[in-house]
């Protein structure tokens, strides 16, 4: 198989996995790939130049992209829907087991959800933890 092929399955791999963790880093890796893919459609047989300009290429976005992000992060009228998300009340739309996922909706948005006991459908639930992607909650009314 030629070698762009490669480049081109491990970008598509990365970028797939970067819309579900949405950290923007693995974005970077996926189009350091993108670039080092191309790299390969000119000179296939310079690996190691296709290896070094893809890792330079994703280092110097992720450098780049980190005071741009967090200017914008910092900026007035930005609103992180995330960190408020703490302390809500949400509503169990797939029942949760211990060590299991199931579905939480707070306000209007559905959640991968997670919780150390076991929470049927309908019950009515408080956030305790968000991680990128996955909450953790517990029963509104156990309050620790």
């Amino acid at each position: 198989m030629v070698v762009w092929v490669f480049w081109l399955i491990a970008a598509g791999v990365l970028f797939v996995v970067e819309m579900m963790t949405l950290t923007f880093y693995l974005l970077w890796l996926s189009i350091g790939a993108l670039a080092a893919g191309l790299v390969s459609l000119i000179v296939p047989e310079a690996i190691l130049f296709q290896v070094v300009l893809g890792s330079l290429v994703a280092l110097g976005l992720t450098i780049f992209s980190k005071p741009l992000v967090s200017r914008f992060r910092h900026s007035r009228g930005f609103k992180d829907t995330g960190t408020e998300i703490i302390g809500r009340q949400g509503v169990v739309v797939e029942p949760i087991e211990q060590g299991r996922y199931g579905q939480v909706k707070v306000g209007g948005d559905t959640w991968s959800a997670s919780s150390d006991q076991n929470l049927g459908k309908d019950e009515v639930v408080r956030v305790v933890k968000r991680g990128t992607t996955i909450i953790e909650v517990e029963r509104w009314g156990e309050m620790n």
